[in-house]
């Protein structure tokens, strides 16, 4: 709210609603180690400072993939030792929620879940920051509503997501509202950030989509990677392949200069990412 100071996340050395743009990768689903490790390692040195991945997935169809559950969090966390990023994935059930807990450093509440108050109170005492999509139908009072919940229930590290949301309009899957996050940042205090890949719903788009994010104020980004996007198990028409991520982030550069945001690339490599290599890594 104006006057009142910004929140600012802090999960290891990463500070989400500051000056730092942080950008949150990978794939839409957990589907390998070789999958994930590999994604972590090319999306970390481009300058990505968090992990995205779904070990459990909400799908419209019972007969799509519906995630690796606690085998895929535990890729997750295999992915952190190797590259020192931090992981956010999303739970879907109150009764899941401290599993998830214990192997990622941001829960993830979906679009789905915005208005599920029973996990969003269960998660207000989970002990780690959540990330909250806005809901496909939800006004931007309908968020903060649910914001309000996770707050309430003792949880104030809320971090707020524009994801896009359903319009009469179909050339894209979801419709940017890209005056959210002007609006969410002058009633709130909470960190805002961007979800391109499925506001755009098509891989072309994304990158276009996550600038505008940058022009308006977001605070970071979540964007779907995948090494081979044509044979992913889910979303992956709107994922980007790890080229184009990296082609995405050095193209948000000048932009964030602009606004005096910061973030890169690791110049090294990633943390773990040798390593790994010598190991010959994973099937």
């Amino acid at each position: 709210m104006p006057g009142q100071p910004r929140t600012v996340l802090r999960i290891g050395d990463i500070a989400i609603g500051g000056d730092e743009f942080v950008v949150m990768a990978g794939p839409c689903a957990v589907e390998s180690e070789r999958q994930v490790i590999d994604t972590a390692i090319s999306v970390a040195r481009a300058g990505a400072r968090i992990l995205r991945g779904g070990a459990y997935k909400p799908r419209s169809s019972p007969y799509s993939f519906q995630g690796l559950g606690v085998e895929g969090l535990k890729i997750l966390s295999k992915a952190r030792d190797y590259t020192g990023l931090a992981v956010v994935t999303e739970v879907m059930s109150e009764t899941d929620v401290d599993v998830v807990a214990e192997y990622a450093d941001i829960m993830q509440v979906g679009a789905r879940s915005m208005e599920n108050f029973s996990l969003l109170e269960r998660l207000g005492m989970c002990g780690r920051p959540v990330l909250l999509k806005r809901g496909m139908t939800a006004t931007l009072e309908d968020l903060l509503r649910s914001a309000q919940a996770l707050v309430a229930s003792g949880n104030p590290d809320v971090i707020l997501c524009e994801r896009g949301i359903r319009t009469f309009e179909t050339a894209t899957r979801n419709t940017f509202d890209v005056a959210a996050v002007p609006v969410l940042k002058m009633v709130s205090h909470l960190p805002v950030i961007v979800d391109p890949s499925h506001a755009a719903g098509v891989r072309v788009l994304v990158p276009i989509l996550a600038r505008a994010a940058v022009a308006v104020g977001a605070d970071g980004l979540l964007v779907e990677v995948h090494p081979q996007p044509d044979k992913a198990a889910s979303d992956g028409e709107q994922s980007l392949t790890l080229e184009q991520f990296d082609a995405m982030m050095t193209d948000l550069q000048p932009y964030l200069r602009l606004r005096g945001a910061a973030t890169g690339p690791l110049k090294n490599g990633a943390p773990g990412e040798r390593a790994y290599a010598v190991a010959g890594g994973v099937n």
